[in-house]
């Protein structure tokens, strides 16, 4: 019988739970284990007729991947489709939560509070968004990977702050370009400012959430 022993880009045993089925009721694979406290994230593998390009296909069944150098030797570092689409469900969940409290201080501060200046208007909703985005990734991270509320909160603040500051600074510009800094509700430019302003807000962390995710393999979404 035929053991390999093949990095992955598990992270959690919520990805474990994911990929169980597929290698359970393959028939070339008599057992197999994922050793998720170290870095790497070795599966071991045991069966007859077995490749790390055959169990790669299995974990591709899930959006996850053999990470050994010879398995992805010919594929370029930034032409990853599956790591692409996955680093933008992380991004996507980052402006989700960072809209909320960026644009929500803007309508409040406008509507309550007109005559505060507007550099204070742009530094509180950035404050506003980075919380909110925070606090929605650790809502998912309790409730998806069954994380402790405090290791929620500090694996949230932790794993992509860099790309939450970036993406607020550009929605945040970007808006502030358009509009003037002016919340016109009645306007319907100023809410179709909020299109472009997401769409930068989304597009300027992509490929740095891309990268991390390529050398680093962090992500726990």
């Amino acid at each position: 019988m035929k053991t390999l022993t093949i990095k992955t880009d598990l992270h959690c045993q919520s990805c474990v739970g994911k990929i169980s089925p597929h290698l359970d009721n393959d028939q070339l694979i008599e057992d197999w284990n994922v050793d998720l406290s170290g870095q790497e994230k070795i599966l071991e593998v045991k069966g007859e007729g077995l490749s790390k390009d055959y169990v790669h296909h299995l974990l591709q069944k899930e959006g996850y991947a053999v990470t050994d150098a010879e398995v992805n030797a010919n594929q370029a570092f930034w032409t990853d489709t599956r790591l692409w689409q996955r680093a933008s469900f992380n991004t996507l969940n980052c402006l989700i939560g960072c809209s909320i409290g960026d644009f929500g201080m803007i309508i409040y501060l406008q509507a309550f509070y007109p005559q505060t200046p507007m550099l204070w208007q742009m530094v509180l909703a950035i404050i506003a968004g980075l919380c909110t985005s925070i606090a929605l990734e650790t809502v998912i991270l309790k409730n998806r990977e069954h994380f402790s509320w405090q290791l929620a909160l500090k694996t949230a603040f932790g794993m992509s702050f860099i790309s939450m500051v970036a993406m607020e600074l550009a929605m945040t510009g970007t808006d502030f370009m358009i509009t003037g800094g002016k919340a016109a509700f009645d306007n319907p430019t100023y809410w179709l400012a909020l299109v472009p302003a997401l769409i930068v807000g989304f597009l300027t962390p992509l490929p740095y959430n891309y990268y991390k995710l390529k050398k680093y393999n962090k992500a726990c979404h």
